[in-house]
């Protein structure tokens, strides 16, 4: 059982998604991409996950840093990374990136996605949540980057999808907009 060390320490909830996926992937080593001040990051740690944390604000990673040094975590690493690189150097059983894809440089999207395909352990999972901008639901929030109709579930052509659906959400700031939701499986080699 974990402990709610998002509300101990004042962050948002864990990602449902994430929270649905830990129900079929066993402890391995993960990455969260996108972590911020580790919302899903400490979840994942506390269920045995052997977490790489990264974002690209300082302030973000140096406030994770202080709630694993207080919690006596050694299974977590947070590291300032710059997702636009798409310069991943480890390979992952877990990668999630929820709410992250719409925040980045849209010219390096593709990227990033192969990125994050190539660095996934056989077997391993990546659980992919970003924002959509369609005709009948135009994104409300004006992010740099947002998927069409169809875009996630064809990056991963060839991957077992476990999970797919564009549905109607609301972020934790209470904007409601249409969300790919994507979680899929690397065949094993």
């Amino acid at each position: 059982m974990t402990v709610d060390l998002n509300s101990r320490y004042g962050l948002s909830a864990v990602h449902s998604e994430v929270v649905d996926a830990c129900k079929l992937i066993g402890p391995c080593d993960a990455l969260d991409m996108g972590c911020s001040n580790g919302r899903n990051t400490l979840y994942l740690g506390q269920l045995g996950f052997n977490v790489d944390a990264v974002d690209a604000n300082q302030g973000a990673i140096d406030m994770l840093q202080n709630i694993i040094n207080e919690e006596g975590m050694t299974n977590i690493t947070p590291n300032l990374y710059d997702i636009n690189q798409a310069s991943l150097d480890q390979d992952y059983g877990f990668i999630n990136c929820t709410v992250t894809l719409m925040f980045l440089d849209p010219s390096r999207v593709n990227a990033v996605i192969e990125d994050m395909k190539s660095h996934t352990l056989p077997g391993g999972y990546n659980l992919i949540v970003c924002a959509m901008s369609t005709e009948e639901f135009p994104c409300p929030v004006r992010f740099p980057f947002t998927l069409n109709t169809g875009q996630l579930s064809e990056e991963y052509q060839g991957w077992e999808i476990i999970k797919y659906n564009e549905d109607l959400g609301t972020m934790h700031n209470g904007a409601q907009l249409q969300f790919a939701t994507l979680l899929a499986r690397k065949p094993s080699e």
